[in-house]
């Protein structure tokens, strides 16, 4: 009777859309059909708090996704603040009721052999300044987890091969001292050799495109996805997966997060923690293949 009310007002009072009363409508009868499974003397004017979290449990363990439980949460609490205030119910039990985090999309990142095939198993001219280019720009983007923007803005003086160190200028302008190894070194200092040589200097940066100024965020993008889609079948092809990829590759080989989180330059540990939630989302994909009773 309550639900048929609510209805009414939503389509004679607020005028709603069919499609809107629908979806209300089957989650409220989805709610009380819930309720009467579980015992028949629950009526959904009188559920509590308690019952309506139980009911979203459930629906977790049906492989609901937060999005979907959210939408009929929201249902829920549109039909008990109209009770209320029509003083059909003497309190409404899901205004204090919090529907679940949508989960965020897990980072996607290349696998070592790709990386591997990508670096080494491609044709690379090494006389040829786009071929030293673009392989520098993909290893230092594995190397050293750089985003784009912090990539496109390395000038020269930046870079000390000395004690094989980069000054990275990230978000906010927050600087940071990111180290890189030997083979990362000799491909830097072979493209700038061949830059200087082929490539022309107009400008400070010390990546160039073929005008002699700095890179800009489009080229370096469409570069990336180029050589990206040699190796890969990922739909995200971009130099962001490649900063994925340094970051699950050092957690796989033993780095701790707050190391991670250091050489990223994350704010907080708690934004590098979805790169161990990748990880172990890999190893149950694994153990899924692999076990012979999984």
């Amino acid at each position: 009777m309550m639900i048929n009310q609510f209805l009414n007002y939503l389509r004679y009072e607020r005028n709603a859309s069919p499609q809107t009363v629908q979806t209300y409508e089957e989650s409220l009868r989805e709610f009380e059909s819930y309720l009467s499974l579980r015992d028949n003397g629950l009526f959904i004017e009188t559920a509590d708090a308690d019952l309506i979290r139980d009911w979203m449990e459930s629906l977790m363990d049906k492989g609901n996704t937060a999005s979907t439980i959210n939408k009929k949460l929201s249902a829920l609490r549109s039909f008990y603040r109209f009770a209320l205030k029509r003083k059909l119910v003497e309190k409404d039990p899901a205004h204090c009721i919090t529907g679940p985090k949508k989960s965020k999309p897990l980072p996607q990142f290349l696998r070592e052999g790709e990386m591997d095939h990508l670096l080494d198993g491609l044709e690379w001219d090494d006389t040829n300044y786009k071929d030293v280019r673009a392989r520098t720009i993909l290893l230092l983007f594995y190397e050293a987890g750089l985003r784009r923007a912090e990539l496109i803005g390395l000038n020269d003086g930046d870079v000390d091969f000395a004690i094989g160190q980069l000054k990275v200028t990230g978000k906010r302008n927050k600087q940071r001292i990111v180290p890189f190894g030997k083979e990362l070194a000799e491909a830097l200092s072979a493209y700038r050799t061949v830059r200087d040589e082929q490539g022309g200097k107009g400008s400070d940066a010390f990546f160039l495109n073929d005008k002699g100024d700095r890179m800009t965020a489009p080229q370096v993008y469409s570069l990336v996805r180029k050589y990206l889609s040699a190796v890969t079948s990922l739909k995200k092809r971009s130099p962001h997966v490649l900063r994925h990829t340094f970051a699950t590759a050092m957690l796989n080989h033993g780095a701790d997060l707050e190391s991670i989180k250091n050489l990223l330059g994350h704010e907080s540990v708690s934004t590098t923690e979805i790169y161990a939630h990748t990880t172990f989302e890999q190893l149950k994909r694994i153990y899924k293949e692999a076990h012979p009773r999984a």
